[in-house]
């Protein structure tokens, strides 16, 4: 009888929240309008032009036996450190180029076309999508901090914590894990061509376009989430109740914001004035690990349909987050 109250209980969750939602977007729907706007505005001018020449190319390598001969020739290296196949390096040096979700539709490219096993793409999953060079150094270093130098180190510090997670990862599922199959590297013929380049451009640039429209409807709705919550007062309340644990309000608010929503979590830290700029740098490192909310369920999106699990992706980012931060406050100390 209490389970299948508990159960009752769990199945009318999601539909609640779902109408509290909607009762939101009408209470609120000036301020909601404004966020939707300034969301699609983000995507339009950032996220679409910097994200999808990257998935077209990507989508496109796929058709080449190019990632294969990576896979080969960087096997050794990647299969001590990592416990992964050498295809895994292509995913890797992508996911810190390209930033969020680029890592993560490659890992699942790998899987579907079979050139790892189920275990080695959660693996991968676990520290192959970061922030990129162009985010970390332009926006939060130059664009924040006014600082160039800072975002290089701020940059560092991200690509170090993530070869720490996936040398930590090395060891994940290995109870459960088959033995790896020998010609994991071996190169498989290139499916590209002059004669059929038309045809399968087309299907890379459909495939892209549809990556890129799913990541622009979570950045709109995360930009209308973050609008109710600040308007409802509901993050101030948060960060209030969390004073009885003797945490500053500034400090819950910090990773509130920046557990939603990488973006607003940093700006918001970065414009605090109660706080030293040691404190601010070690945040912020934080929250780049960490990616936020919006990020994890993009990266379940692209996952789910490749059927690997999100628990890998969630427990590496919060272990990065932490070394980041450690990491930060480390080379502050020395420097």
């Amino acid at each position: 009888m209490f389970k299948c109250m508990i159960i009752k209980i769990k199945s009318l969750i999601l539909p609640t929240l779902i109408c509290v939602f909607i009762l939101c977007l009408l209470l609120f729907s000036k301020s909601n309008l404004a966020a939707a706007k300034s969301g699609l505005s983000l995507w339009a001018n950032s996220v679409l032009p910097s994200l999808l020449p990257f998935f077209i190319a990507t989508e496109l390598l796929g058709y080449t036996n190019i990632v294969t001969v990576l896979g080969k020739a960087l096997n050794k290296l990647m299969r001590p450190i990592f416990n992964v196949p050498g295809a895994g390096a292509f995913a890797l040096m992508m996911g810190i180029i390209s930033g969020y979700p680029v890592g993560a539709k490659i890992v699942s490219n790998l899987k579907e076309q079979k050139l790892c096993t189920n275990i080695e793409a959660e693996r991968l999953l676990a520290f192959t999508n970061n922030s990129g060079p162009l985010f970390i150094v332009g926006t939060v270093g130059v664009g924040m901090f006014y600082d160039f130098s800072l975002g290089m180190i701020l940059f560092s510090i991200h690509v170090l914590s993530t070869l720490t997670v996936g040398f930590l990862f090395r060891w994940w599922g290995k109870s459960k894990e088959r033995k790896y199959r020998n010609s994991e590297c071996i190169s498989s013929p290139s499916t590209l061509s002059f004669s059929n380049l038309g045809e399968v451009l087309s299907k890379s640039i459909i495939s892209s376009i549809n990556t890129v429209l799913m990541i622009g409807g979570f950045v709109v709705l995360f930009s209308i989430i973050i609008s109710m919550l600040s308007t409802s007062n509901v993050l101030h309340i948060i960060a209030n109740f969390l004073k009885i644990f003797h945490i500053p309000n500034y400090l819950s608010m910090s990773f509130l914001a920046g557990f939603l929503e990488v973006t607003n979590g940093l700006f918001y830290i970065t414009t605090l004035n109660v706080c030293s700029f040691k404190l601010k740098a070690m945040l912020c490192s934080f929250v780049l690990g960490f990616g936020g909310f919006s990020v994890l369920l993009q990266v379940l999106s692209i996952s789910s349909k490749a059927k690997i699990s999100i628990k890998p992706y969630f427990v590496g980012k919060i272990l990065q987050a932490c070394f980041a931060m450690f990491y930060t406050y480390l080379f502050i100390w020395i420097r």
